[in-house]
């Protein structure tokens, strides 16, 4: 078999698959591919951030380097004789992209985080969409949990974290992060959901905190501030600037008509204060909120216009500009306790 042709974009989007090539391969987001039509087409899916590939000038043979689980699943199609790799490209045939979802749909993903103040809230649904992201964070997370907001700054820093600036605003979070790391499936189904119907996605929001204030479960407290602006527009905001609490709830209790003699006032509770400084501004928390009217997420009050089209290219103009680390990380923390540094190389 001959490694004949290697394609990236924008050449995949005119791109005409036909059988006159031996091998053809495409970069694309594992994630966005039915597998059903991957099997049955004998299409071979690769991810571009992952995997290398590289020709052996001795044998004339591809070389596949860090292939991930779900790719290496359908490397048995390298022995037929042709090979077909599908870019996730608007416009191909092939694309299985996520299907929209209906109102009551929406209701049920955003019900678990509606009531999170706005700053925290629009972090967690721009995070989302890097939800392959999520369960590494949400381990360093729990590592640093004893950090303060300065010197847990200072070790993302240190430690050049490669993901997301989104992902890693929501770090001084681990309940949060563990929330999202743990189910996997709902924190993708609301990763597209942002990506595709952002607008849908804060009508839901908008709906729940309404079913919540009229029940009279959402109310201004010692934790949050509660601003009713009428229909369609429910702030939440943080009582102290910079101070965040996690609100624990059962989406059950809280959506639902009180019980006769049901305290409604203890039906949400709150996780321990944590104080986000200046120092995570670079991440995006100088100003983290929402345009409800405008359906816009504002991250440093800039609109933040992540898409299922753009997603692979987009990236965010934050105040203070973000340059992804190019160097393998290395943990280089000092200790409080015996005034020495210690050194963990991390390879991902």
């Amino acid at each position: 078999m001959q490694f004949s042709t290697v394609l990236e974009a924008p050449t995949a989007k005119s791109a005409v698959f036909n059988g006159s090539t031996d091998v053809v391969v495409l970069y694309g987001d594992v994630a966005c591919f039915n597998t059903e039509i991957v099997e049955r087409r004998n299409i071979l899916v690769l991810n571009k951030p992952t995997i290398k590939i590289g020709l052996n000038p001795a044998i004339g043979q591809p070389r596949w380097y860090r292939l991930r689980p779900v790719v290496s699943s359908l490397l048995t199609m390298m022995t037929k004789p042709k090979l077909l790799a599908i870019l996730t490209v608007a416009g191909l045939p092939l694309l299985a992209q996520p299907p929209m979802m209906g109102p009551g749909q929406l209701d049920q993903v955003v019900q678990r985080i509606a009531l999170y103040p706005d700053p925290l809230l629009a972090q967690i649904l721009t995070a989302s969409t890097f939800w392959n992201d999520i369960p590494d964070a949400a381990g360093w997370s729990n590592q640093h949990d004893n950090l303060n907001s300065d010197d847990m700054a200072a070790a993302i820093s240190a430690d050049r974290l490669p993901w997301d600036p989104s992902v890693l605003a929501l770090l001084p979070f681990p309940t949060v992060l563990n929330m999202m790391a743990s189910d996997r499936g709902w924190t993708e189904t609301l990763g597209n959901a942002v990506l595709q119907q952002r607008g849908d996605v804060m009508d839901a929001v908008q709906r729940m905190r309404q079913r919540a204030y009229d029940y009279g479960y959402l109310r201004t407290n010692s934790y949050y501030r509660v601003v009713a602006g009428g229909p369609g527009l429910i702030e939440i905001a943080p009582v102290g600037a910079g101070y965040y609490y996690v609100p624990r709830y059962d989406p059950l209790i809280v959506y639902a008509a009180p019980r006769p003699g049901f305290f409604v006032g203890g039906a949400i509770a709150f996780g321990p204060r944590i104080f986000i400084g200046a120092s995570f501004g670079r991440w995006g928390w100088a100003g983290p909120g929402f345009g409800w009217r405008t359906h816009e997420i504002l991250i440093d009050h800039r609109p933040w216009v992540r898409t299922y089209v753009n997603r692979s290219t987009y990236v965010h103009t934050y105040s203070t500009p973000y340059h992804r680390p190019e160097a393998a990380r290395v943990e280089s923390h000092h200790d409080l306790h015996s005034g020495s540094y210690h050194e963990h190389d991390h390879h991902r």
